[in-house]
């Protein structure tokens, strides 16, 4: 086991295999996959699908020179495995190890970086320009699965690329899913082209041809094939939409065919104007676990490699007790809409869809026309609940701003993952929301400390007339039981856990507990310390705010947020506004993307911890001892 793999050190190495050992050596990177990611968790599904297509790629083109631009890149395992990250690839998701996601700055066969869906065309063609523009050769392959296709700036690419370009390879990984099944006009669109009887019978002949050529002729025998598929072409529909874009299309074709791949390859790599490949894989393949659990092996923690068992899930997640609160309000609420941008499993709204089918839409890939979507809903009394991670909220920022609150409509945004997103990395963390949202007018902000007090928010959420974001963790939380019925929060008040003279600390959401442990350390050393819950990031609640600072020495606020423009901002603006002096001590994160690894760790390097706060707070402690305050 292993053998074919453990002599390639680059893609030059690869290119001394025959193409008959391309197959076992497909079989030994699925072993590898499957038993490496189930120690430490990954996309293993999308990595099992992408096997073939990878090495034939590989096996034609030549990286670094030639540019593989992968959508999302979350299927970029196999490329790492074959350029020169093979030794490393047990670190994985790991801390200081490899990184999920293509990252430029770990290799240079990474030459685009990415996270999110529906970039790759665009970072494509603008590498095929720069190319013309210098008159370079090397070639440019985009490989994007479908569900980027549902994706607004995929359209916006290819309207441009047949104009911009003469030379690009697109790659559609077609495997029906992202990570739930697709949805949609176009998934469908792409399921009539695969299930076309007499299109299948017309590639079937191809490929027999192709072999009875034999691969001496590769590029003859594609041209034989491509002209005979274009004379019947027509014959079959009117028109591939892709062929109106500008771009030759070629398949649909077994996207597990290595010999077939790497004839094409050889074929596209000739063609003087940009072609788009269609290719059909299967997600999961080799895995039998994976095929059955399409959704569960999209992305995972840990698992067993011979039964794909993970470990029984214990109390509900924030994401479950979102979705199960929708559930309830929902049925006294005929109004309420619940949306999700192709991440229903993601952010639990599958749980939400059997109870509620006519009032749950998925609308792919498309964050900012699930946001503009929802506020036409909204003009006409609904109330939508849009479910979108905080990273990819980021997204539609402006129709937030320009049709959801300038309106001043009922939208709630639910922000999933707001604050780390762990062994995910930098294009996954929800860092950011806190600062572009709360500079909007109308917007209510709001952080839940525990699982309960989500269910308030949301029903809180729901009876508010304008905009309301509410962001919680990934993962689960203190294991707060959530009462048979949430109750209202009145808008902009925060909850004052225990009172205190000299220190007053604010534990925006998540990071309560920390406020908390900071309070029992201060009240060892002789300190008195107020715990606050702000549970409003917007509006803050400034009463509270102004009792305390005119009364301690010194407030900190605790935040899973970077702290510029964050909560930690929001107070220090607001107690210059009131022309109140106390200090302000932040506790958040650093102006810097924060790297993969494990939340603790990460927030004991960069300082989000009660000892960097106490060693923060020294000064201002010195101060209130030499002042005869603070000592008990």
């Amino acid at each position: 086991m292993g053998h074919l793999l453990d002599t390639i050190h680059s893609p030059a190495d690869l290119k001394k295999l025959s193409v008959a050992e391309l197959e076992p050596l497909a079989q030994e990177i699925r072993e590898r996959l499957i038993r490496t990611l189930s120690k430490t968790g990954g996309h293993l599904g999308p990595n099992l699908g992408v096997v073939e297509l990878t090495l034939a790629m590989h096996y034609v083109f030549e990286t670094p020179k030639d540019k593989f631009v992968f959508d999302v890149s979350h299927q970029a395992y196999v490329h790492k495995l074959l350029t020169g990250r093979r030794e490393q690839f047990e670190t994985i998701r790991q801390p200081g190890g490899l990184n999920g996601f293509m990252l430029r700055t770990e290799s240079e066969h990474d030459c685009y970086g990415a996270g999110h869906a529906g970039t790759a065309l665009s970072a494509a063609l603008g590498m095929a320009v720069a190319r013309d523009l210098a008159g370079g050769k090397e070639h440019v392959v985009a490989l994007a699965g479908d569900a980027a296709f549902t994706n607004g700036i995929s359209f916006e690419a290819l309207n441009n690329i047949a104009d911009q370009t003469k030379r690009l390879i697109v790659v559609l990984n077609d495997n029906e899913w992202s990570i739930d099944r697709n949805v949609g006009a176009i998934a469908r669109y792409l399921h009539k082209i695969v299930t076309n009887e007499r299109l299948n019978h017309l590639h079937e002949g191809a490929a027999r041809l192709l072999e009875r050529l034999g691969g001496k002729t590769g590029k003859t025998a594609v041209n034989v094939v491509r002209r005979a598929e274009e004379a019947a072409k027509g014959l079959l529909w009117p028109s591939v939409i892709f062929e109106e874009f500008g771009l030759t299309y070629y398949g649909p074709l077994d996207g597990h065919n290595i010999g077939l791949l790497v004839e094409t390859f050889q074929f596209l790599k000739t063609q003087e104007r940009p072609v788009l490949l269609h290719a059909i894989t299967q997600k999961g393949r080799g895995f039998q676990p994976a095929l059955d659990k399409q959704k569960k092996f999209h992305g995972l923690g840990p698992y067993d490699p011979e039964t794909g068992e993970t470990k029984s899930a214990g109390q509900p997640t924030y994401s479950e007790v979102f979705a199960n609160t929708l559930v309830k309000l929902a049925n006294e609420n005929d109004k309420l809409i619940a949306i999700t941008a192709a991440m229903p499993n993601g952010t639990a709204l599958d749980l939400f869809r059997p109870h509620h089918p006519k009032k749950y839409f998925d609308v792919g890939i498309a964050e900012e026309h699930a946001v503009i979507f929802a506020a036409g809903m909204a003009t006409q009394g609904y109330r939508p609940f849009c479910a979108i991670y905080s990273t990819f909220l980021q997204r539609a920022f402006d129709p937030i701003v320009h049709d959801v609150c300038l309106q001043n409509l009922p939208v709630v945004f639910c922000m999933d993952r707001g604050g780390l997103s762990g062994d995910d990395g930098p294009t996954h963390h929800g860092l950011f929301d806190i600062s572009y949202l709360r500079g909007i007018p109308n917007i209510v902000h709001m952080v839940p400390k525990d699982e309960d007090e989500l269910a308030d928010m949301l029903y809180t959420a729901m009876l508010h007339d304008g905009p309301s974001a509410v962001r919680y963790p990934r993962g689960t939380g203190p294991g707060t039981p959530v009462k048979e019925h949430p109750v209202a929060i009145p808008i902009g008040t925060a909850e004052v856990i225990q009172d205190g003279e000299d220190v007053a600390l604010f534990g925006l959401g998540a990071l309560l507990p920390m406020a908390r442990e900071l309070a029992a350390r201060l009240e060892e050393q002789g300190h008195s310390a107020a715990v606050i819950n702000p549970r409003f990031v917007k509006p803050l609640d400034r009463e509270v705010l102004a009792r305390y600072a005119r009364r301690v020495g010194v407030i900190v606020t605790f935040e899973d947020h970077v702290l510029m423009g964050g909560f930690g901002s929001a107070v220090m603006e607001a107690l210059n506004e009131m022309q109140l002096s106390a200090p302000v001590v932040r506790i958040g994160w650093p102006d810097r993307f924060i790297e993969h690894g494990k939340v603790e760790q990460l927030r004991a390097k960069y300082g989000i911890s009660v000892e960097a706060a106490l060693e923060k707070l020294g000064p201002y402690l010195k101060r209130l001892s030499r002042a005869g305050v603070g000592v008990r």
